[in-house]
């Protein structure tokens, strides 16, 4: 068992989020008054949403996933669900990623087109002197 300061050094978060996903019901502290112990259960939980949050995956949909471990199927179901909502998330990162090298390129070229202008009009101005 984990205390929430050692949850918050191992895992690098807050008290304030671990209370956060506990309200959630994505993590099941057992409490002994007012302090928090947190199990192996609780760590691997929290590693699995922090992996799932840094891929973008929306914490409703990490807690169903979580809630998947337990029905009975070796996990077949929730592995199945975790890739496919793993491939939707990729493809959106790739869309997200083509937009912003658009948006790059057009960028560099309206940057390119603004030294141009630039130099020109100090050409001109040091021609008109």
């Amino acid at each position: 068992m984990m205390t929430i300061r050692e949850m918050c050094d191992a895992f690098d978060v807050t008290p304030r989020t671990l209370r956060f996903y506990e309200s959630k019901e994505l993590l099941f502290p057992k409490r002994e008054g007012q302090k928090r112990l947190f199990s192996k259960r609780d760590r691997a939980r929290l590693k699995l949403i922090l992996r799932g949050k840094r891929f973008g995956f929306s914490l409703e949909e990490i807690r169903q996933l979580l809630d998947l471990y337990d029905i009975g199927d070796q996990q077949h179901t929730q592995l199945s669900r975790t890739y496919e909502i793993a491939r939707d998330r990729l493809a959106d990162m790739e869309r997200q990623r083509d937009e912003l090298d658009t948006a790059i390129s057009e960028l560099q070229e309206q940057l390119k087109w603004g030294e141009q202008v630039i130099a020109s009009m100090t050409e001109t101005g040091k021609a008109a002197e």
